[in-house]
């Protein structure tokens, strides 16, 4: 702790307190309370919708040229041109299952 202060001290206007452990802390990385929690759910999110599309994929086969090319027409080539769940639903016909992702990690049995 002593380290800590001693090493950042001349960067911040107050004293810091005698306890001041910054550099064994990781709060700054979850200080925001938008920030850090909605990166991780939108990188879990999208997790979410690429197990459940690549079922799509694997039940007519991975190299479906039909399969292929239903998600290049509705969703690649849409871009943003319509809301997401939109097209993802074009694609699947439904909306996203959650449990495709925990097939895929081992968390629960495949259908």
């Amino acid at each position: 702790m002593e380290y800590s202060r001693r090493l950042l001290q001349p960067f911040t206007p107050a004293r810091l307190p005698s306890d001041y452990a910054m550099l064994a802390a990781f709060t700054h990385l979850f200080s925001s309370p938008v920030g850090y929690g909605a990166g991780y759910y939108s990188y879990k999110w999208a997790e979410v919708l690429d197990a459940d599309a690549f079922t799509r994929f694997r039940s007519s086969g991975v190299f479906s040229r039909e399969v292929g090319l239903e998600f290049r027409n509705n969703i690649l080539a849409k871009g943003n041109s319509q809301d997401a769940a939109e097209l993802y639903r074009n694609f699947m016909g439904r909306d996203p299952d959650l449990n495709a992702l925990l097939e895929r990690s081992g968390l629960a049995e495949a259908h």
